[in-house]
């Protein structure tokens, strides 16, 4: 099961052509707003940092919810003035799994407007408990939960074996489960609770949505594919497991 752990970090890339503007996303009145990355595509990363500023300085941007960094964690006792290295240790930053080049700026910006930076991801030491959760499995209907293990599949390139698919599945589902519990937490009556993830997160059919309760106004952006991407993630994978 450690090879299963090792891989779980690994995401799949969405698939679509450029981001929407981002007046149009900063225009969201929602309670929350997902947006939904590729997370080798530089122009998402740039459109984060963008959207939040300009949420920010509508003064309608309640905090920022990542799926880089774990749950409780947290920026929210931090000065707006806070050096980027006590922004990092304050998320517990995984550089190797997210790159701080990459996702700094966004989370900088927030932090600057005085607003909270929160981690919203499963904590890994939950995994193995959720792997073994078979309560899990009636969270998304009958199609749906179909559609994410076949998702998972694809995700994981088909190197997972089958027996695998369904506890994989079950990880994805508590991941999606946690970051809307924090969505739900963070949420202030009149502003907006933007959440930064994957594409395959923000799946309204799928992902985060399906776990929201009734009457929770959220609104998915799931960014258009960035360009190629410069690295074989299935290689890559196949390296991973093969330790």
């Amino acid at each position: 099961m450690n090879r299963l752990l090792a891989v779980i970090a690994l995401c799949t890339l969405a698939a679509c052509a450029a981001p929407p503007a981002v007046p149009e996303a900063a225009q969201s009145t929602s309670a929350a707003l997902l947006i939904g990355e590729q997370h080798d595509a530089p122009e998402h990363q740039l459109f984060h940092r963008e959207a939040i500023q300009a949420l920010a300085e509508r003064g309608v941007l309640a905090a920022v919810a990542l799926e880089m960094a774990e749950q409780g964690a947290s920026t929210a006792g931090l000065a707006a003035q806070a050096s980027e290295e006590q922004v990092r240790q304050a998320l517990r930053w995984n550089e190797q799994g997210w790159p701080w080049a990459s996702y700094g700026p966004a989370v900088m910006a927030a932090v600057g407007a005085g607003v909270p930076v929160i981690g919203a991801n499963l904590p890994r030491d939950r995994m193995r408990a959720a792997m073994d959760d078979s309560a899990l499995d009636a969270l998304l209907p009958g199609p749906a939960l179909k559609a994410q293990q076949q998702a998972i599949r694809l995700g994981h390139c088909g190197l997972l074996p089958e027996t695998q698919i369904q506890p994989m599945t079950r990880v994805q589902i508590a991941r999606d489960r946690a970051m809307a519990q924090t969505l739900v937490a963070a949420r202030v009556p009149g502003k907006t609770v933007v959440l930064l993830a994957g594409a395959g997160h923000v799946d309204p059919q799928l992902g985060v949505p399906q776990h929201l309760p009734a009457g929770f106004e959220n609104k998915s952006e799931a960014l258009p594919a960035g360009a190629q991407p410069q690295k074989d993630y299935c290689e890559d994978m196949r390296r991973g497991m093969a330790k």
